[in-house]
């Protein structure tokens, strides 16, 4: 699946709230080059020319390329606090939540892999302002796994002696494949997500309860 083909159109990342269509392209067009290139190595050219337009009308909609990677930043690190706390916040104990969580996450990494890649790893390009504020929504991502797997220790699910270090296990473990997953590989997003909701379920030494059937 192409970068553009993850970012048009039904589920897959549809930018909604990217307006108007022209900021969308510029937008589209600036995560296949970051994800491909990487943020230093894109000009403003290379953006403008991949969404079909002149540099110059790149400024009309983003005053700076780093102003592009804080939106697709935003926009991704928001949608992952959603994700997690969705799970945290579900219905069920904290194994059925666990499971939710990973499987849920997993799934976004994998389906929206170049996205996600840019999300993760382009942090660092970031200015200090706007990097806090992205900070912060990782905090979030922290919290509400963090959130469940307390949960789980308090009600006797979870065998977690260090409760901080498994959650930045398991959110490592989650963000990681959205470096190495391929479409034409053999498992589906689905799949994968299954596979690394009962992994992280053993874990925290809970029962799997059917999580590889997610």
């Amino acid at each position: 699946m192409s970068t553009a083909a993850e970012t048009t159109g039904g589920d897959i990342e549809p930018w909604e709230e990217v307006t108007p269509d022209a900021a969308r392209r510029l937008l589209v067009a600036a995560v296949e080059a970051f994800a491909e290139r990487g943020y230093h190595a894109t000009t403003t050219r290379d953006i403008a020319g991949r969404a079909g337009m002149s540099p110059a009308a790149l400024y009309i909609h983003y005053k700076t390329k780093e102003e592009l990677l804080h939106r697709i930043s935003r926009i991704g690190h928001d949608r992952a606090v959603g994700i997690l706390r969705t799970a945290a916040q579900g219905e069920g104990g904290a194994t059925e939540r666990l499971a939710d969580a990973v499987s849920s996450f997993v799934r976004w990494h994998a389906g929206r892999r170049t996205t996600a890649r840019v999300v993760q790893y382009e942090l660092d390009a970031l200015g200090p302002e706007a990097r806090d504020e992205i900070l912060t929504l990782r905090r979030q991502c922290d919290a509400a796994v963090r959130g469940i797997i307390e949960d789980g220790v308090a009600t006797g699910e979870f065998d977690v002696p260090d409760v901080k270090g498994t959650t930045l296990a398991v959110l490592s473990l989650c963000i990681d494949v959205a470096r190495w997953f391929n479409v034409n590989g053999p498992r589906t997003p689905d799949e994968v997500g299954a596979l690394y909701a009962d992994l992280v379920l053993r874990m925290v030494g809970a029962e799997p309860a059917g999580s590889a059937q997610r």
